[in-house]
C-alpha cells in the first residue's frame, strides 16, 4: 500500500510522481473526492505540469465511476479553478504543485463555493478512503456513470475580475510580468485584454519544466530577471506570478520589491473605500502597518494564524471583506473568500494608474517600518529552542508574549514571531522594529538563541 503519509499535507496532496504517486491513485482520489462532498457534480483543472494532463483525467474518471458529472476545465490557474468552483456552485480539485520543482505534483480540492478542504474539514477522510481501496481494490462503481464535459471558463474568470476593479479610466501604464513559464502565462494576456496597459511578457511560454528560473517569486533569485527588466524598459511596476498563478508579488518602477505587507495594506484601504466599516484579515507576522492602515480607514483588523485555511475560515466567521499574508497570497470576499493574486494585481494597477506619482511614493505610505524577512534556522529540538527563547524574554520588562502561532514577542519599538515549520526540522523567525539597527539587533539576539 502507498505511503499517504508523505503525500497527504495539511491543506492539500504533493509528492513526486510517479514514485509516491500516479493516475491510480489519482483515480482512487476522484472516487473519494466524490464520496466526501457526497456531490452530483464537480469541476476539475490542471497546470501545465507534463504529468499534469494525465492525472486531471484520471481523477476525473475515478469522480464519474461514481456517478458524478465532471466538468473539466482544462489547463487554468488555480484561482481560476476557485473561480470555476464558485461561479459553478460546484466542488473543485485542481492539480499543481505551484512553485515546486517539476517532478511534484498535487491536488488542491474545495468544497461548492470554493470552500477550502484541509485535515480537518475532509482531506483527513479521503485519504482514509484513499488508503482502503488500495488496499481492497477500486469502490463499486455506480449503475451509470457520470459524463466528462470540457468548458472553457478563462474569458468568465477575467470578466469577474475586471468587473471588481475599474481600470477604464487609468493613465497607460508599462507593465513587465515575468509568469516564470507558468500558468500567468495563460491567464494575464485574456484579463489585461483591452486595458490601457503595454504588456512586456517574460516567461510566458507555458511550461511545466520551468526552464528559467524556479516559479517561485517570494525567494529574491527568482525576480532578478524581472527586475533588470522593469529597470532596463523605464516601466512603471513589475508582477511576478508563481507557477499555479494564485500569488502575485510585486516590484516598483526601480525594480525594488514592494512587501507583501505593503500590498495587504494598500489593498485593504481600497477595498474599505468599496465596503466601509468592513473586516480586514490579517496573519501574526504581517506589518503593523498593516492593521494600522485598516484603522486609518474605518476597518476592524482582525490578527490570525498563518495559512490559508486559517484566513478562509476567520473571513467566513467574521464576514471579512479582504484578508492579506506575508507570503502574497490576498483573499476576497467578492471572490468566494478565496485567494487571487490576479485581483490583487488588478488593484495595485489602478491605484497606480489613478495618479500620476510612481509606484515606490503610493505605497512609501504603507511601508512604514523596518523587517527581516523570513529567516529559516535548521534545528533538531524545535520544541526545546521555542522554549529557551520563551524563557528568554518571558521577564523581559515591556514585553508582551502571545502564542497564537509560535511565539509572538511585541514592544513599543518592535516585534519578532518564530515558529516551527509543520514539515521540515525547522523554525521560522520574522522581525520588525522602527528602524533597521533595531530590527538587526533583535534579529542576532534570537538566532544566538535559536541556533545555540
Amino acid at each position: 500500500m502507498p505511503d499517504l503519509s508523505q503525500i497527504v499535507k495539511a491543506y492539500d496532496v504533493r509528492g513526486v510522481v510517479p514514485d509516491q504517486w500516479d493516475e491510480s491513485l489519482a483515480e482512487l482520489f476522484g472516487a473519494a473526492f466524490a464520496r466526501v462532498t457526497d456531490a452530483d457534480a464537480i469541476v476539475v483543472g490542471h497546470d501545465m505540469r507534463p504529468s499534469s494532463p494525465g492525472l486531471a483525467r484520471a481523477f476525473a474518471r475515478g469522480a464519474a465511476s461514481l456517478g458524478v458529472d465532471v466538468t473539466e476545465i482544462g489547463l487554468c490557474s488555480t484561482d481560476q479553478l476557485y473561480f470555476a468552483s464558485g461561479y459553478l456552485n460546484l466542488p473543485g480539485a485542481m492539480f499543481t504543485a505551484s512553485h515546486n520543482p517539476a517532478r511534484y505534483n498535487g491536488i488542491k480540492m474545495c468544497r461548492a463555493g470554493a470552500a477550502p478542504i484541509g485535515q480537518d474539514s475532509g482531506l483527513a477522510e479521503i485519504r482514509a478512503l484513499v488508503e482502503g481501496w488500495a488496499d481492497s481494490g477500486a469502490p463499486e462503481p455506480a449503475a451509470q456513470a457520470g459524463t466528462l464535459t470540457q468548458r472553457d471558463v478563462l474569458a468568465d474568470y477575467a470578466a469577474h475580475l475586471r468587473s471588481l476593479v475599474d481600470l477604464t479610466a487609468i493613465r497607460p501604464l508599462k507593465v513587465v510580468v515575468d509568469a516564470g513559464n507558468g500558468m500567468g502565462g495563460h491567464t494575464v494576456p485574456t484579463v489585461f485584454e483591452g486595458l490601457p496597459l503595454e504588456l512586456d511578457a517574460l516567461y510566458f511560454e507555458l511550461d511545466g519544466t520551468f526552464p528559467h528560473h524556479e516559479a517561485n517569486p517570494l525567494d529574491p533569485k527568482n525576480i532578478v530577471d524581472l527586475q533588470a527588466r522593469v529597470r532596463e524598459t523605464g516601466a512603471d511596476i513589475g508582477l511576478a506570478f508563481d507557477g499555479d498563478a494564485d500569488r502575485c508579488f510585486v516590484v516598483d518602477g526601480r525594480g525594488e520589491p514592494v512587501s507583501p505587507s505593503a500590498i495587504t495594506a494598500l489593498v485593504a484601504s481600497r477595498e474599505l473605500a468599496k465596503h466601509p466599516g468592513g473586516t480586514v484579515i490579517h496573519n501574526c507576522i504581517t506589518s503593523w502597518s498593516v492593521p494600522e492602515v485598516v484603522k486609518e480607514n474605518g476597518g476592524t483588523p482582525v490578527r490570525t494564524r498563518v495559512g490559508h485555511s486559517f484566513i478562509k475560515a476567520e473571513m467566513a466567521r467574521t464576514g471579512a471583506i479582504f484578508g492579506g499574508e506575508h507570503s502574497a497570497h490576498y483573499y476576497f470576499r467578492d471572490f468566494w473568500n478565496a485567494d487571487t493574486g490576479m485581483l490583487a494585481a488588478l488593484h495595485v494597477l489602478a491605484a497606480l494608474g489613478g495618479q500620476k506619482g510612481p509606484l515606490s511614493d503610493l505605497v512609501a505610505q504603507y511601508d512604514r517600518y523596518a523587517a527581516s524577512g523570513e529567516i529559516n534556522s535548521t534545528v533538531d529540538d524545535q520544541a526545546g529552542r521555542m522554549e529557551a527563547v520563551k524563557a528568554a524574554y518571558e521577564r523581559r520588562e515591556g514585553a508582551e508574549l502571545d502564542e497564537l502561532d509560535g511565539l509572538t514577542v511585541t514592544t513599543a519599538n518592535w516585534w519578532f514571531n518564530l515558529r516551527p515549520s509543520n514539515t521540515e526540522p525547522l523554525l521560522r523567525l520574522n522581525v520588525e522594529a522602527r528602524d533597521q539597527e533595531t530590527a538587526a539587533e533583535v534579529r542576532d539576539e534570537v538566532l544566538s538563541i535559536v541556533r545555540a
